[in-house]
Formats: structure tokens, C-alpha cells, sequence
């Protein structure tokens, strides 16, 4: 078993996503007006969420 920490962080996991027509055009719409692919987007925008959480957290200590 590789214990490496760097290469866990960069594994990706692959998940089934499932999202309504039309948050696929916002998001997709979104992506390209960032010059992201919508994969990447998504990605983006859930790494925001869980730093703003991180830090969210962070002030009510």
C-alpha cells in the first residue's frame, strides 16, 4: 500500500452526478465564461464551498 500524502491529493475520485437541464446550461454557461471545461467548473466551485465552510467554522470557534 503507497502511503505517499501527495499522491492521495492528487487522485481524483470519479462520481456520478446527476443535474436538472437547466443547472447544466447555468453551470456550462458559467464554465465557459471562465474558460473551464463544466468538469472543472463543478470542481472549482465545490473547493470554494468547503473553504468558505472551513472558514465559516473557523469564526464560530
Amino acid at each position: 500500500m503507497n502511503n505517499d500524502p501527495e499522491k492521495e491529493n492528487r487522485t481524483k475520485k470519479q462520481i456520478p452526478l446527476r443535474l436538472s437541464q437547466t443547472l447544466y446550461a447555468e453551470l456550462m454557461d458559467w464554465a465557459q465564461a471562465d474558460f473551464r471545461s463544466l468538469n472543472g467548473q463543478i470542481e472549482y466551485l465545490l473547493t470554494e464551498c468547503v473553504r468558505h465552510r472551513r472558514g465559516s467554522s473557523d469564526e464560530k470557534k
